[in-house]
Parts: C-alpha cells; sequence; structure tokens
C-alpha cells in the first residue's frame, strides 16, 4: 500500500485544505509506524504518550539532570621561603586543599605561565600617594629654620594661603637659634625670605652691639583683615599670610634695639632700612603713615614691573631740651643785692614847677599884676564856656 502525498491527492481529489490534511495523516502514521519498531527495553524506558504528541508540542517537558559540577582549579599554596602576607586571610575563607586531594585540572592550571601568580601586595588597594612638598619646602630644612608645615587656610574673602609654615625660629650659621616671638604663621617663600635676611644681615650687625642676636620681636604676621584693619579695605597681604611687621631685635645680653626708637643711631637704622628695602617689596614704617610709627612692615606682594616701596623715615635722634623751671635757689646763698632807689627825678620836677611859677612875676621876683589879671581871664572863660556834647543815636531794638 502506497502513502505517497502525490498519490493521495489522485485518490481524493479535493482543494488545498484537504491535501494539506491528507499530508498530515501520512506522516502520523509514519511515525506510528516507527514508533512500533523501536526494541522493548526503549518502549519500557519511554512513558506511554501518544506518537503524535511531539508534533503538536503537547508532550510534557522532562525533568532535567541534575548539572554535574566541574572540578574549579585552585591556586598553588604559598612556598614557606615567601614573606609574610600584608593581612591575614579572612576567616571564612576556605583553606587550601592538601597536595594530595587535588582536582585533576589542578596540573593544567599549574602549567599555566605564572602571571596568573601574582603577589599579596598587588590585591592590596592603592594607597593615595603623599603631597608632594614644594621647592621652597625642600629648600627650607632644619638647619635653616625651625618652621613646620601647617594645613592650608582657605578663610573667608581670600583669607588664608597654601604651602604654610609656622616659623618658631631661625637657625644661624653657628647653630644658634634666633626665636621668633610670638611664632610667626607665613607662607613658605616669606619664611625663608625672613631667615634669610637675619642669617645674612641681621646677625653680623648685631655680633658687636651685645652678643648676637637672640629674639625677633613679632608684633603681628598672618591676621585675616583689610590694610590697617579700617572695614571694607582691601585685603592686607596680612590676610594672604605673606607679611611680617618687626617691632624690635633682641641681644644676647638681654638689651633690645626698638628699630623705630630715635635714640638708637642712625647709622644702625639706615643699616636695617638698607637691607630690608634690598630684600623685600614693601617697607612701611614711621614717616609712610601713622599706623607704622612703632613697627617696620614686611611683605612679599608681587607688583606690575617688580615694582617696589619702601618708605621709611629716619630721623635724627631728638635734641637734649633744657628743663622748663631754674633750680631752687640753696639755703645758704647769699641774699640778692637790690638797687637802691635814687630822689633824683623828683628835685628836677620841683625845680620845673619852681621856675614855672617865676614867670608870673616880674624881674624883682614880684608877681605882674596886669599879666595875672590877662591870664586869669583865658582860665576863667574856659570855665564857664560849655562843653560841646556829643549826641549819640538810640539804636532801635525790634
Amino acid at each position: 500500500m502506497n502513502f505517497s502525498a502525490e498519490k493521495a491527492s489522485r485518490k481524493w481529489p479535493v482543494g488545498a485544505f484537504r491535501r494539506g490534511g491528507a499530508a498530515m495523516v501520512t506522516a502520523a502514521a509514519v511515525l506510528l509506524c516507527l514508533g512500533m519498531q523501536a526494541g522493548p527495553a526503549e518502549a519500557a524506558r519511554r512513558a506511554p504518550s501518544f506518537p503524535w504528541d511531539d508534533l503538536f508540542g503537547t508532550r510534557p517537558q522532562r525533568p532535567h539532570k541534575a548539572a554535574r559540577r566541574s572540578a574549579v582549579p585552585l591556586p598553588k599554596p604559598r612556598p614557606a621561603e615567601a614573606p609574610a602576607a600584608a593581612h591575614a586571610p579572612a576567616a571564612n575563607e576556605p583553606e587550601p586543599p592538601a597536595a594530595g586531594t587535588r582536582s585533576p585540572a589542578a596540573p593544567a592550571e599549574a602549567a599555566r605561565p605564572s602571571e596568573t601568580a601574582k603577589p599579596a601586595d598587588a590585591a592590596k588597594p592603592a594607597e593615595s600617594a603623599a603631597p608632594q612638598l614644594s621647592a621652597c619646602r625642600q629648600a627650607l630644612t632644619e638647619e635653616i629654620a625651625i618652621a613646620p608645615s601647617i594645613p592650608d587656610i582657605h578663610g573667608a574673602g581670600g583669607c588664608g594661603g597654601e604651602d604654610l609654615v609656622r616659623l618658631e625660629a631661625i637657625v644661624l650659621a653657628d647653630k644658634r637659634k634666633v626665636a621668633v616671638k610670638p611664632a610667626a604663621i607665613l607662607r613658605c617663600k616669606m619664611a625663608a625670605a625672613v631667615a634669610d635676611w637675619v642669617r645674612t644681615d641681621i646677625a653680623p650687625l648685631a655680633q658687636n652691639l651685645g652678643g648676637g642676636i637672640s629674639n625677633l620681636d613679632n608684633f603681628n604676621s598672618f591676621e585675616c583683615r583689610g590694610r590697617n584693619r579700617v572695614a571694607g579695605a582691601q585685603l592686607s597681604e596680612h590676610g594672604r599670610a605673606n607679611a611680617l611687621d618687626v617691632r624690635a631685635l633682641g641681644l644676647a645680653n638681654g638689651k633690645s634695639i626698638s628699630l623705630t626708637d630715635r635714640s638708637v643711631p642712625r647709622t644702625l637704622r639706615e643699616t636695617v632700612l638698607h637691607s630690608v628695602c634690598a630684600r623685600f617689596s614693601t617697607v612701611l614704617g614711621p614717616g609712610s603713615d601713622w599706623y607704622h610709627e612703632d613697627h617696620i612692615h614686611l611683605d612679599l606682594i608681587e607688583r606690575r614691573n617688580n615694582y617696589r616701596i619702601c618708605q621709611w623715615n629716619v630721623d635724627n635722634p631728638l635734641p637734649q631740651v633744657a628743663p622748663l623751671l631754674p633750680a631752687e635757689r640753696p639755703e645758704e646763698a647769699p641774699p640778692r643785692e637790690v638797687a637802691a632807689k635814687s630822689d633824683a627825678p623828683k628835685a628836677d620836677t620841683s625845680k620845673a614847677d619852681h621856675g614855672k611859677s617865676d614867670t608870673g612875676k616880674s624881674g624883682t621876683g614880684k608877681p605882674d599884676a596886669t599879666k595875672s589879671d590877662d591870664a586869669a581871664a583865658p582860665d576863667r572863660s574856659a570855665e564857664t564856656k560849655p562843653q560841646p556834647t556829643k549826641k549819640r543815636r538810640q539804636s532801635r531794638r525790634f
């Protein structure tokens, strides 16, 4: 019996739909025959189902078999002569198996290049690198100054700065220390300039005065304020930690030299003036304004074309003023001589009066009656004649 689709269409002459159904029936019959030819063991193993269940997808799914886990290769144990690891293994981390219990895949893993076995240090997180020191910070060593670094300051209005130090003392060439009282908070470049000024210029100058310099009187260093402490003024270089106010130099013998004291020798003050004006971009002292009459202001502000300001009037010493009151007269001193009064002026006046009285007399000494009467007449008329009076206008008052 032939079940081909071509002959089936001849046997049942119907449309395309009928021909498709016939083809499906033919395929089902073929599958049924194939299932009957299978062996008894295979038929028993299969679940009872219709042969066309797989054709239409209605056959229930078979349970999957348990997946077989492959052996995971483990790293080789750490050699005994290797250095100790930086960190101890975690408590919950499994211990590596012994050499005899390795999986068969372990030799293949061991044959791989050594790049898989990296040192333990590579597993550690990269530590943050230390901040790079500036060239000024590297040059300002303890052989020049005791100036530990401090954190950067970022205040309101632009106050503060970076690369800051606390200048505590300056080390001279002979290892003596010049204390900065109190310690000054400055930028590293400003602190280095002050240390170089003291070591090179001030130390030799003070050596012949009182055994050398011992301390530096710091009047003011870092302070977040405007210029001259005026509210709303431009930010001072003190607010940028770029200025230092020096009031005096302390000597080893205990004396102090005030840089603005007019009793200090003029030559000494002029020497200090030329020294600071050659090193700092701004120098303000007496004569600049009344804010700097008792100290010297030094800073390293950067201006256009490297412009510098040096305003410090080195005045002459004050003159010695005489005492205002004379000294008291000692008790043992002799009494002062007083000039005697003379009666000569009185005698002259009496003679003049006597001469006037004689003019009214005649040559014989007797009074002239005719002249006396004529002379007396004008006197009487002068007495009887009324004197003119001046009238004053009364002012009106409102």
